[in-house]
């Protein structure tokens, strides 16, 4: 197995699991809580979701946003996204994320429970993407799993990528890309290759706000201040 069959294994079951999607947040009360972290973020402008899912974030960045394009593979976890959110200013886009190049730039890009989903080596040429995504002063913003989290996973081993295996509720099993993500070590790791970053851990989860090198190519600033 290599990425690509791995990646096509995950959107099948996040396709097949669009009615289950929001599951956890109904279950688990710090998911709600970290929903509200949106509120305190530097959200504005014209904003970029990526892998918006069903939508959970949507309506929060909408509420902070000028607009936002929200993107996502799976058409049955869009349809009930559009549902979750009427609002003019919001546009869906159904697209791989690998593939799919953003058509304009933006004042912030946001994704949350998604890096977590790109294999490793696929990681530079991802964060590529979101830089060529911003603005000149746009900054991107992103929630995901820290490791703690893994202890809650099923994770898999001998893979071409970090992974785990996955349940639905008609008992069917998949394979995803996951990869837990130390916040240190994804902040130097963003430092390294000229961002501008600070990832904070949150209750077993980070979040994080970087900006790209600049353009001409210097090296950024680094971690940024924490507060």
């Amino acid at each position: 197995m290599d990425d690509d069959a791995l990646l096509a294994e995950q959107v099948a079951y996040y396709r097949a699991g669009a009615a289950e999607y929001d599951r956890p947040y109904a279950e688990r009360e710090e998911l709600r809580e970290l929903l509200t972290v949106v509120d305190e973020l530097p959200v504005e402008g014209d904003v970029l979701e990526l892998a918006c899912g069903t939508g959970q974030w949507t309506p929060r960045l909408a509420a902070r946003a000028r607009s936002v394009t929200a993107v996502d593979v799976a058409g049955e976890v869009l349809a009930l996204a559009r549902a979750r959110t009427a609002c003019p200013t919001v546009e869906f886009v159904q697209a791989d994320l690998f593939e799919w190049q953003p058509p304009r730039r933006y004042d912030t890009v946001f994704f949350a429970f998604w890096l977590s989903h790109v294999p490793p080596r696929r990681l530079p040429g991802f964060w590529n993407t979101v830089a060529a995504a911003l603005a000149p002063g746009g900054k991107a913003i992103f929630i995901d799993d820290g490791p703690a989290v893994a202890e809650e996973e099923e994770v898999l081993t001998g893979l071409p990528a970090p992974a785990a295996l996955r349940r639905l509720g008609d008992g069917s099993e998949y394979r995803i890309v996951k990869v837990f993500h130390d916040a240190r070590a994804l902040t130097d790791d963003l430092a390294a290759r000229g961002w501008s970053v600070r990832v904070r851990p949150v209750a077993g989860n980070y979040v994080g706000v970087a900006e790209p090198p600049p353009p001409d190519g210097g090296t950024g600033r680094g971690a940024l201040p924490a507060g």
